[in-house]
């Protein structure tokens, strides 16, 4: 005699979600940015009595300008799309590695080692060899020196097991620290006071035009050497898609993502794969950081990086390693950045506090929005609704 153990039913339980069409995603996802606005609406009121207009206003003015003052005093677009091109280019590097289930958190570091690697090459060779030689002996410094900073955790990973993701953000101090180390060997020499190779400026990017008063925020952005930035970045948004979607190495990266055990059993060197595709992510975060030395600040210091090795990680997985929505989410975290920065400059009454509160409250809310994306809840009322309608078609049938 079998005894049944009565309980009370779960009021509500999840279901996974099957695939959610793009039109469905994107508004769910609206609807999450407007709830954290209205949140952050709210918020500002209560704490420094901001109306929503002006919230809105300022953070606009934060990222486009002011639309009073005239267009060539407006550097805020092109300084928008600078930081952009940034956070994306870590972004695209991240991705590769996530698409793999390598949770790669050493972006930050690997945008240092390329950056510093850059600079050592700047400051050692500036007098000593052509530009373009220079340049080519930069852009491959940083390459190597990112890759073999993806290259350590891989290894360790493939042959170990060992947890990548704390070993990549081990990585990240030490390369702090390397960082510092030499910056404060070099600072007071005459050659790396303030920007590098000031007086010669080897090393540094071209400016595309020479416009002393360009009259929108395109001219202005062409008058700037992280121009060149922006264009090595779009190209590599094609790139990356092409080779994550197109390719077989591409294809080996999402095998292994799914389950190592099919991969191998599909024939895929896994260790092989895990090692190649983490090289391929330190090599384009040191890509990233040689563009920031030669193209946006001209130095080096431990905040190169700017914390986009890890707001990057966002971007990757908000974007569904989509190369071209990165474009979008990039552009979005940014335009958060730049306006709560504007709002705390305007008023004396919100700070830095207040300022990161709206990022992160907006922030939150897109995150959530993925479980409303992957998982539906069914309520134990509307369960027993559904459970006669299915029996009534079973029965007809």
């Amino acid at each position: 005699m079998t005894q049944q153990t009565t309980g009370k039913e779960p009021l509500m339980h999840l279901v996974r979600r099957g695939e959610v069409s793009r039109w469905r995603s994107i508004g769910v996802r609206a609807a999450a940015i407007l709830c954290g606005i209205l949140f952050s609406m709210a918020f500002a009121n209560i704490v420094s009595g901001l109306t929503p207009l002006q919230l809105i206003t300022t953070m606009w003015k934060g990222v486009f300008g002011d639309p009073k003052l005239p267009a060539s005093t407006r550097i805020n677009v092109p300084l928008a799309i600078r930081d952009t091109a940034e956070l994306l280019c870590i972004a695209l590097a991240l991705s590769a590695a996530f698409k793999m289930r390598f949770w790669n958190i050493g972006g930050e570091g690997q945008v240092l080692m390329g950056a510093l690697a850059t600079a050592i090459v700047m400051i050692k060779l500036g007098d000593k060899v052509s530009t373009p030689v220079l340049f080519l002996l930069m852009l491959l410094a940083a390459i190597v020196a990112g890759g073999v900073w993806g290259l350590i955790p891989a290894f360790f990973k493939a042959h170990w097991n060992t947890n990548e993701t704390l070993f990549t953000l081990m990585l990240n101090y030490i390369a702090i620290q390397l960082v510092s180390y030499y910056y404060n060997g070099w600072k007071g020499k005459a050659s790396t006071l303030g920007k590098i190779n000031k007086a010669t400026r080897a090393g540094w990017f071209p400016k595309l035009v020479e416009n002393k008063n360009p009259e929108n925020w395109f001219a202005a952005l062409l008058n700037q050497r992280y121009a060149i930035n922006i264009l090595v970045v779009l190209v590599l948004v094609f790139v990356m898609y092409f080779y994550l979607s197109k390719t077989k190495h591409g294809y080996e990266i999402s095998v292994v993502g799914e389950s190592q055990n099919t991969a191998r059993y599909a024939g895929i060197n896994v260790k092989k794969v895990m090692i190649r595709t983490m090289i391929l992510s330190g090599a384009i975060c040191g890509l990233c950081g040689f563009l920031n030395v030669a193209g946006a600040d001209q130095t080096i210091s431990t905040g190169t990086a700017g914390g986009y090795g890890f707001t990057a990680i966002i971007v990757a997985w908000m974007s569904g390693f989509n190369p071209f929505y990165m474009v979008f989410n990039s552009f979005f975290l940014i335009f958060l950045e730049r306006g709560t920065a504007q709002i705390k400059n305007a008023f004396p009454t919100f700070n830095d506090n207040a300022s990161a509160v709206i990022t992160g409250v907006i922030l939150f809310f897109l995150v959530g929005s993925e479980f409303f994306l992957r998982y539906r809840i069914i309520f134990r009322h509307r369960e027993k609704k559904e459970k006669p309608k299915r029996e009534t078609v079973a029965k007809g049938a």
